[in-house]
C-alpha cells in the first residue's frame, strides 16, 4: 500500500497574492473629458441664455430708459392674464396636429418597417426630403395649396367637408387659408417626418418571430397588433408624439404664414413682444410659462404612458 503524501503548505514568502490595479487618475479622467464638449455646450447655448431670459422676465422698464431687474414676478400673472388664450389655442392647435401625425405616421411606418422591403431605403428618403429644403419654403408652399379657388378647396367644397369644418369653426364656408385648418395642416406637414423616424426605428427592432408566435396561437392580425405590435412600439410613439407636440406648440411661422389675427399662437406673441413691441419681460415671461406647461405635461405624459425606454 502506496501513501500519497501531502503537497506542502506554502509559505508566506511562496504565496502569491493577486492584486487589482487601480486605473491611473488620467484613465479615471478619460470619461470626463470626453463629456466636457458637450457640457460646455449645454452651459454655453442653453443655461446661460435660460439664465439671462429668466433675469429678464423678472425686469422692469423700457428700452430708451433701459431694464433693471426689480424681481417685478407681477409680469407672469399680467402675461397669463392677457394672452391665455393664445396658450389655450397653440396647445390645441398643437395637440391636433400630433393626433394627425401619429395617425398618419404609424400606417406608414408600419409599412416601411415590414413591408416595404427592397424599397425601404427609397421611402425613408422620401419621408425625409422635405428637410431638404426650408422650413419657410415649406410653409409657403401650403399657401398656393390651400389658395381660395384652389383644387384642395374645389374638392373639399364638392365633398361639403368645409360645410362641417365652418361648422365647427376651423374653416370658413368657402376658404381653408387664414383657418385653424390651415395652421394644424402647415404643422402636420412640417412636423410629420418627427413622428414618423421614431416610429420606423421602434418597429423596426420588434423581432418578427414574436408575430410568427402570435400566429402559431391563433390570434388574429388584429389582435396581433394589439397585444404585441403597438405594446413594443410605444417608445416609438412617445418619442414622435414629443417630438411633435413639443416645437409644434411653440410654432409662430404656420401661424403667421398660413393664418389670420385669430389664429396667432403663443409663439407668434412672443416674436411679436421681442421684435416690434420690444417688450423683453413679457416676453421672456411668455417663454417660461409655455416652457413650464409643455414641461408639466410632457412629465405626466411620460409617466401615464407606461414604457421606460425612449428610441
Amino acid at each position: 500500500m502506496s501513501v500519497t503524501e501531502a503537497p506542502p503548505a506554502p509559505t508566506p514568502e511562496g504565496s502569491r497574492e493577486l492584486k487589482l490595479r487601480k486605473p491611473s487618475t488620467r484613465k479615471r479622467l478619460i470619461p470626463y473629458w470626453l463629456l466636457l464638449p458637450g457640457i460646455l455646450w449645454l452651459v454655453v447655448f442653453f443655461a446661460l441664455p435660460l439664465v439671462y431670459q429668466a433675469s429678464t422676465s423678472v425686469q422692469t422698464g423700457s428700452l430708451e430708459q433701459g431694464f433693471e431687474v426689480t424681481w417685478h414676478f407681477q409680469t407672469y400673472v399680467d402675461a397669463l392674464r392677457e394672452y391665455y388664450p393664445q396658450f389655450i389655442r397653440s396647445l390645441l392647435y398643437a395637440g391636433t396636429a400630433t393626433i394627425l401625425c401619429l395617425l398618419l405616421g404609424y400606417p406608414l411606418a408600419y409599412l416601411i418597417a415590414f413591408k416595404a422591403g427592397r424599397w425601404r431605403n427609397l421611402v425613408l428618403v422620401l419621408v425625409i426630403a422635405p428637410f431638404f429644403t426650408s422650413f419657410l419654403i415649406r410653409t409657403l408652399a401650403w399657401k398656393t395649396i390651400l389658395a381660395d379657388g384652389g383644387a384642395v378647396v374645389d374638392v373639399l367644397n364638392t365633398l361639403h367637408v368645409l360645410d362641417v369644418t365652418s361648422w365647427l369653426g376651423w374653416t370658413e364656408s368657402n376658404r381653408v387659408l387664414a383657418t385653424p385648418m390651415a395652421v394644424v395642416c402647415g404643422l402636420t406637414y412640417n412636423f410629420l417626418p418627427f413622428m414618423i423616424l421614431p416610429l420606423y426605428t421602434s418597429l423596426e427592432r420588434i423581432d418578427g418571430r414574436l408575430h410568427e408566435a402570435a400566429g402559431d396561437l391563433y390570434a388574429t392580425p388584429a389582435t396581433t397588433f394589439r397585444k404585441v405590435t403597438f405594446p413594443l412600439s410605444m417608445p416609438g410613439v412617445v418619442s414622435g408624439t414629443l417630438l411633435t407636440f413639443i416645437p409644434a406648440s411653440g410654432d409662430y411661422v404656420n401661424a403667421e404664414l398660413l393664418g389670420s389675427t385669430d389664429t396667432k399662437m403663443v409663439g407668434s406673441v412672443i416674436q411679436s413682444q421681442f421684435l416690434r413691441v420690444l417688450d423683453y419681460p413679457t416676453a421672456a415671461a411668455l417663454s417660461f410659462i409655455l416652457m413650464a406647461i409643455v414641461l408639466l405635461m410632457v412629465t405626466f405624459y411620460i409617466r401615464r404612458s407606461g414604457t421606460e425606454d425612449l428610441v
